[in-house]
């Protein structure tokens, strides 16, 4: 009920919930929606004529939907309804029924609308009960004051008809009102704006949607609580922010509709509401009601839909819910719920006189498996749990949901077998399994009696294939689908046979499904009118034939990428929007008509064939073109000066081809372009200045060029929401500009194989990017790819480019010293600083880096000790110092002990150790300083320093011994004597020692 109903549908439904409410003929009145009875006795009061023909004189009406009033029975008019007895007016239904529900910039409905200024002459139908001018246009004049005066007025409908100001207190004076519709009436807010309601003591029904309540957030509830006959209450999208959690006393608890949905709510479900025993529907969708759902929402047992959707609740969900027998409705969807649903869905099933057609438990954290008896609530025509943690098999008691018209068990992680009990759902419309765990053998059987089916969506969620389809070549299935959608299973070899007479097809997805065969003839020749067709990912050759049509009334997308089709690119319908046939044996030129014939295209990828010639100058027609991959073809000649005329674009690939020239300024223009890559081409000249504008550039990806001249300053200037910047291989010249310490987001910076001079800029260590780690949800997915020297070798990343973290100045002509700055990018995975001319020491705290994996530092000039700190390197997998001026021992420990290659270190005639065959003595464990350490080059002024400095330390040590000693003893005489005494006994015993080693021994002979 409320706002997704019709306009006769609510007043019927709400003067139904109010009996008694209207006499007999006003309810009448509500039902004719134009002319009373036309054999009415008592002919209109010329009086009430003219005020009606005054009223119409002041409206405007483009498309003569008061052309009936003329004569002198205004009774008969359309939208004018008298009383039988009194032949008064008492209804005056001007509805724009061609509108639908809003007004929503249609033009066909504005055609129809009403629109001018409301005359005061309706104050003359004195009897006015009804008043409904919804729908129509009145330009955003106030809604009139005198409206206040019609005091017999029992309905009235002023919604969506573009009235703006402020609302004329004087409505409170309607206190025979009963209905109140004013949604999407845009008035101007203010303090006081409520308190008008208090005066309409019979309102049954309220409607005050997309009013902005924010200064009425603080009294709202207490202003409608005060109207005691309230039956319906609707405030959808009133940027409502506050709700008591409690009230003293609940005046309206006659209530049965209440609607707060779509507003800002950020508290717990208030438990005064669970005192309206009578309600029969309440919506609180898209808010931020938090906490657990309370066990008190069993007491409503009247509800008949409720809906908490799109709030931030948490917790299990309540047992209780299974008492709401008398729910046909129940949507709980992205919240946080968890836990298993069996206790409530088998109280659900046990309910007798269950007429529950809606369950809606998508998008939330619910676990376990699905209970067989979800398979006994025999009522359920729509069931939603996708996105949750389900796991397990579909129950097959699932088979005797005889209602059942939308199943959707996506997202999930079931796995096991389909049951073949499905295949009995004869009213199944919607079979929605995508991304579960699915194996095992799908037959005809799981089809047999799906009579109604017409969209059905199977895949798995990894590229591991264990569900086959095992269908017989002349099975004819039961429905006619018009949406087929399965991937990561095995459908082929052969191209499926049972499509043969699906001629109602709208959407065609065979991704992924092991089809090994030619399209056949038959399917191009169903005539079908697609909007989707993707068979990617598949090995399915011949021709593709120009003659597949498209529907001329949606955008349409074909995906022929990853296959084996050959012969010229196709050419299709002019509403063709996404066209993707990478990766294919495509051969020839692209169409030079492509741009006339598509022109609506906003995705075209036709890279990795074999196309040739030049790029066709019709592309400049494709204006709304947003993404043009071309890379990876043969594609030759200058690039079109054509990119004036593509101001969306987004992406643009055109690398590995055979492209000349200079790059066209005219790219300036794509103001919007975040990847732009034209790598692996002929390029020459320089980088165009006009590229400052792209100051949305991510990827900017100019290498393997022959660009030349100086690298701009304006790359760091302008384009500071860069990640990837490569310019490798071409031939710049000129220093590092310090600009470009500005990219602070930059995750790889690839200026390799130029010829770059100077240092390294300090300022290397702002690169701010390089000191954390990119998430996917960081960055922007595209498929490009990026080739990076990583780990020793040339490797091309694609899916995961944003896990990269790389920064290569390789072979270039730079000088000087490894700044110090650099060890602060600790979340940098490769540097490679190779093959340049840099000196000095490599730095003591390049253990700094947390998660380098690749570091080549080989062919420079570095001299020093390699530092012990690089022991702490521990992810470090490839590396390369050789080449240089280091010494000392080679580091043992850590992940030393896996770097045991001698290539690492060789050229390096100072360096010892394991796993070089020199091993070290004591004197080659100690550092050598070496000239370039001293900053001398050639024996200069340093070296004479050095040596002055050490026949100083000589003489002043010679000086201090000597006359420390000699001169105490000369000074002190007792110190003298006592010397000399000790060396005169030392020298006896001495002396006595030696004496019988030169003293004879006489002999026998003697």
């Amino acid at each position: 009920m409320g706002h997704t109903t019709t306009a006769s549908t609510k007043v019927l439904s709400v003067l139904a919930l109010l009996s008694g409410l209207l006499s007999l003929e006003t309810i009448q009145l509500a039902f004719s929606h134009g002319n009373l009875d036309h054999d009415h006795v008592v002919g209109c009061v010329e009086m009430e004529r003219k005020a009606l023909l005054n009223f119409k004189q002041g409206l405007t009406d483009p498309s003569g939907q008061l052309s009936s009033w003329v004569g002198e029975d205004c009774c008969k008019w359309r939208g004018v309804g008298c009383n039988n007895i009194t032949g008064r007016v008492v209804q005056l239904n001007l509805r724009n029924t061609n509108s639908g529900m809003d007004l929503n910039g249609d033009a066909e409905a504005g055609m129809h609308a009403l629109g001018g200024e409301i005359n005061p002459s309706l104050l003359s139908l004195t009897d006015l009960s009804y008043l409904d001018l919804s729908m129509n246009d009145f330009g955003g004049i106030q809604i009139p004051h005198f409206l206040g005066s019609l005091e017999k007025l029992v309905y009235l409908n002023l919604s969506g008809a573009n009235f703006w100001g402020l609302i004329p207190p004087s409505l409170g004076n309607l206190s025979r009102l009963s209905y109140l519709d004013l949604k999407n009436v845009y008035f101007q807010s203010n303090e006081s704006e409520l308190h008008w309601l208090s005066g309409l003591s019979s309102l049954k029904y309220l409607n005050l949607g997309g009013w902005n309540l924010i200064k009425s957030a603080a009294y709202w509830l207490q202003t409608v609580n005060r109207i005691p006959s309230l039956l319906e209450l609707h405030l959808p999208g009133c940027s409502l922010s506050e709700i008591p959690l409690t009230l003293t006393f609940v005046n309206f608890t006659s209530l049965l509709v209440l609607d707060l949905s779509n507003n800002v709510f950020d508290t717990k479900i208030p438990t005064w509401l669970f005192s309206l025993k009578s309600l029969t529907h309440l919506d609180f969708d898209s808010n931020n009601f938090n906490g657990a759902l309370p066990d008190a929402i069993g007491n409503l047992t009247s509800l008949q839909r409720l809906d908490l959707s799109l709030n931030n609740m948490e917790g299990q969900l309540s047992r209780n819910l299974g008492k709401l027998c008398n729910l046909q409705m129940l949507k709980l969807s992205t919240n946080k719920f968890t836990g298993e649903i069996t206790g409530f869905i088998n109280s659900l099933s046990e309910c007798s006189n269950n007429s529950i057609e809606t369950l809606d438990l998508g998008y939330n954290e619910l676990t376990g498996n699905l209970p067989d008896s979800l398979g006994y609530i025999e009522s359920l025509k729509y069931i939603q749990l996708r996105e949750n943690l389900f796991q397990g098999l579909i129950p097959a008691s699932m088979g005797n949901l005889s209602s059942v018209k939308e199943l959707y068990l996506s997202y999930n992680q079931m796995s096991g077998n389909i049951p073949e009990s499905l295949g009995q759902l004869s009213t199944l419309v919607v079979l929605d399994l995508r991304e579960n765990k699915w194996e095992g053998v799908i037959t005809e059987a799981h089809l047999a009696n799906l009579s109604s089916l017409k969209e059905i969506i199977i895949y798995k969620d990894s590229a591991n294939i264990s569900l086959v389809f095992n269908i017989s070549s002349d099975w004819i299935p039961p429905f006619q689908l018009t949406y087929v959608e399965i991937r990561s299973c095995q459908l082929g070899p052969k191209f499926p046979p049972w499509l043969k007479n699906q001629s109602e097809l709208t959407t065609v997805v065979l991704n992924n499904a092991r089809i090994l065969d030619v399209i056949p003839s038959w399917f191009w020749q169903l005539n079908l009118q697609l909007e989707k067709l993707d068979v990617a990912y598949n090995q399915i050759g011949g021709r593709v034939p120009n003659s597949l049509r498209f529907s001329n009334t949606a955008s349409s997308t074909v995906d022929l990428s990853s296959n084996l089709f050959e012969g010229p690119l196709p050419l299709w319908s002019s509403n063709i929007t996404m066209l993707y046939l990478r990766d294919n044996r495509f051969s020839g030129p692209i169409p030079l008509n492509i741009g006339e014939v598509m022109p609506l295209l906003t995705d075209l990828d036709i890279s990795r064939n074999s196309l040739n010639g030049n790029i066709p100058l019709s592309i400049g027609m494709l204006t709304e073109l947003t993404t043009i991959v071309l890379s990876n073809n043969q594609l030759s000649g200058e690039v079109p000066d054509f990119w004036n005329n593509l101001q969306f674009l987004y992406v643009v690939d055109m690398s590995n081809n055979s492209l000349s020239g200079t790059i066209p300024s005219s790219m300036g223009f794509l103001s919007f372009a975040r990847f732009l890559i034209l790598s692996k081409n002929n390029f020459s000249g320089e980088i165009p200045s006009s590229l400052k504008n792209c100051t949305a550039m991510i990827s900017l990806d100019l290498s393997d060029n022959k660009l030349s001249r100086d690298l701009h300053t304006w790359i760091g200037e302008n384009m500071t929401t860069l990640l990837i910047l490569s310019l490798r291989s071409n031939s710049l010249t000129g220093t590092i500009p310090p600009q470009l310490c500005s990219l602070s987001k930059l995750h790889i910076l690839d200026l390799s194989h130029n010829n770059l001079s100077g240092q390294i800029p300090q300022c290397i260590g702002n690169l701010s990017g390089l000191k954390s780690r990119l998430t996917e949800e960081d960055t922007v997915k595209e498929e490009g790819r990026l080739q990076i020297v990583a780990k020793g070798r040339l490797l091309e990343y694609d899916s995961i480019l944003y896990l990269v973290n790389s920064l290569d100045l390789s072979d270039n002509s730079l000088s000087g010293a490894m700044p110090v700055e650099l060890t602060s990018l600790t979340q940098l995975g490769t540097l490679n600083l190779s093959m340049n001319h840099l000196t000095g020491g490599i730095p003591s705290t390049i253990g700094d880096f947390e998660r380098l994996e690749t570091l080549d530092l080989s062919m420079n000039k570095l001299s020093g000790p390699i530092p012990q700190s690089m022991a702490s390197l521990t992810f470090l997998n490839h590396l390369n110092l050789s080449y240089n001026n280091l010494s000392g021992k080679i580091p043992t420990t850590n992940q030393f002990q896996t770097l045991d290659d001698s290539s690492i270190y060789e050229g390096n005639a100072g360096l010892c150790g394991h796993p070089l065959p020199r091993d070290c003595d004591d004197s080659d464990q100690r550092p050598r300083i070496t000239k370039e350490d001293r900053g001398d080059e050639d024996g200069g002024l340093g070296e004479k320093l050095e040596k002055l400095g050490f026949f100083i330390s000589m003489v002043v040590g010679f000086a201090v011994g000597f006359w420390g000693v000699c001169g105490t003893l000369i000074i002190k005489e007792s110190w003298r004597n006592a010397y000399f005494d000790f060396f005169d006994r030392v020298r006896k015993r001495f002396m006595a020692f030696l004496r019988p080693m030169f003293v004879r021994k006489k002999q026998p002979w003697d």
